[in-house]
């Protein structure tokens, strides 16, 4: 399980945060006003991976949204795709 404490909203205003959890990679980038989460099976980088493999999703820029942005990496794992 990717625990919360594991992703700072800090870093991820200044650059991309990557990490991979049991098959499953994730990149997650400042976008305007949102942070953009995209998930991916941990077989190539994200430049290398296919767009039709890649899942994405974004949340409000705000430090309220890093719950919602780790339960909807959890889900994402839990799915069985990765």
């Amino acid at each position: 399980m990717i625990r919360k404490e594991e992703i700072s909203f800090n870093f991820i205003q200044k650059e991309p945060l990557t990490g991979s959890y049991l098959g499953m990679r994730y990149y997650l980038v400042k976008s305007g006003d949102c942070i953009r989460a995209t998930v991916y099976p941990d077989k190539f980088c994200f430049v290398k991976t296919p767009e039709d493999q890649k899942v994405v999703k974004e949340f409000p820029n705000v430090p309220d949204s890093m719950d919602e942005l780790v339960g909807w990496l959890n889900e994402q794992h839990e799915s069985g795709r990765y």
